[in-house]
């Protein structure tokens, strides 16, 4: 099992070189049957002009994981996935440190997926809470 954890998580992590992920230092961390993890570093980087951690960065995590939770537990030789809706919830600032996100899958369906993602910090208190909608397209 540790074998195929770090295989997936390899691929992951590859798959988010020159992107958004990258550029927010996202890293995949742990996945398991039904979820995934990626931690991202709370800094300056990511802060809002008050010195907290933006909104939008916390929910770029969320949507990544989550869109990446999606492609791993679907069949990616066959099918594209895209997000088609987010919530989030933000119910704790964080200065810095990490934010880790893990995407727990709710309804796997054929073409929607609905995923739920807790952000939390170091000590895993909830920073936000996010759930995301993805679709599975096929490939032509």
């Amino acid at each position: 099992m540790e074998d195929y954890k770090a295989k997936i998580l390899k691929v992951c992590n590859e798959f988010s070189k020159n992107t958004l992920m990258e550029t927010l230092d996202i890293e995949y961390v742990d996945v398991g049957e039904n979820f995934l993890v990626a931690k991202m570093p709370v800094n300056r980087r990511v802060h809002q002009p008050d010195g907290v951690l933006h909104g939008g960065a916390t929910v770029a995590l969320a949507e990544s994981v989550g869109s990446a939770a999606s492609y791993i537990f679907l069949d990616a030789q066959k099918f594209f996935v895209r997000g088609i809706e987010i919530a989030a919830n933000h119910v704790r600032s964080i200065q810095e440190g990490f934010v880790y996100a893990r995407a727990s899958i709710i309804h796997k369906g054929k073409t929607t997926q609905l995923w739920e993602i807790k952000v939390t910090d170091e000590e895993g208190q909830l920073v936000s809470n996010c759930k995301l909608t993805t679709i599975a397209l096929p490939k032509k």
